[in-house]
């Protein structure tokens, strides 16, 4: 039995799944469609800033890109579209790790990367992947969510009943061995 075929076609997870990927690839596809028409160089590491963050040819086209496939896992849905919010998050979330390891290196910052870059990967890399865990990753699921069931029905009984309370006689069964004496 598989996870995915036991999730229901039309659940409240899939529609938030696909409000996230889609509005992150809408908003990407808009950065880098708006990056383009400014005609940066390719590789240039100077260049006007487009919504706040700087950009440039590459970092334009790999925007445009990863929208493009954002908007792409938003039509299909399902598991598929939770996975790629995940997925690409995480790589928003490194791309900002790489933004701070080149930040003040011209000759290694090829995708024209600005502090005001790093903070948005970060945080949209951040949003992205908890839209993508939205219902999949909690310890308060609810019963019918097929992510519980999957979880619970590998898991052996706990003992339920009333908490009761265990007086320690002898915490130290072994022989003690007093100091000086």
């Amino acid at each position: 039995m598989k996870l995915q075929d036991e999730l229901p076609v039309n659940s409240r997870l899939a529609t938030v799944w696909r409000i996230g990927a889609g509005l992150g690839g809408i908003f990407l596809i808009v950065f880098g469609c708006l990056g383009l028409a400014d005609h940066p160089g390719f590789l240039a590491t100077h260049g006007d800033r487009i919504t706040g963050l700087s950009t440039n040819g590459a970092l334009s086209i790999l925007s445009i890109v990863a929208g493009a496939i954002l908007v792409a896992g938003a039509v299909v849905g399902g598991n598929f579209a939770s996975n790629l919010n995940m997925v690409v998050g995480v790589l928003f979330v490194l791309s900002g790790f790489y933004g701070l390891a080149v930040l003040g290196r011209p000759d290694a910052n090829i995708l024209n990367f600005r502090m005001s870059n790093v903070l948005f990967a970060f945080i949209f890399g951040v949003i992205l992947t908890t839209f993508g865990m939205y219902g999949r990753v909690s310890s308060h699921l609810p019963h019918d969510n097929p992510f519980w069931r999957e979880r619970t029905e590998h898991e052996t009984a706990r003992p339920s009943g009333p908490k009761t309370f265990v007086k320690v006689l002898n915490p130290n069964p072994g022989p003690t061995h007093p100091v000086g004496h």
